[in-house]
């Protein structure tokens, strides 16, 4: 069973930075592209990021292109979310995801 826990949220100034963490189980991590989406109050879910199962190939969306990082662990079956320069439209509940599956999602929230 896919086990997804995100962590790292919280409250953070305009173009101050956070990095999120998602702890993967039930599954083996390694050999699966993973991606982070989030969904920001009264919207539906936005892909903002993908990874390939090596790490190597990294994409964006174009709302965070230059300012996020998405990396992985493999060892340590674990994804992340580098943010950097937030601004208030990043505010958003972030979930990382494989296929449909995906975890409760931890909350970013950006004052101006």
């Amino acid at each position: 069973e896919v086990h997804l826990v995100e962590s790292g949220g919280g409250l953070v100034q305009s173009g101050g930075s956070l990095r999120l963490s998602c702890a993967a189980s039930g599954f083996t991590f390694s050999i699966y592209d993973m991606k982070w989406v989030r969904q920001a109050p009264g919207k539906g879910l936005e892909w903002v990021s993908s990874i390939s199962r090596g790490g190597r190939s990294t994409t964006y969306a174009d709302s965070v292109k230059g300012r996020f990082t998405i990396s992985r662990d493999n060892a340590k079956n674990t994804l992340y979310l580098q943010m950097n320069s937030l601004k208030p439209e990043d505010t958003a509940v972030y979930y990382c995801a494989i296929g449909v599956d995906k975890g409760q999602g931890t909350q970013v929230t950006v004052s101006s």
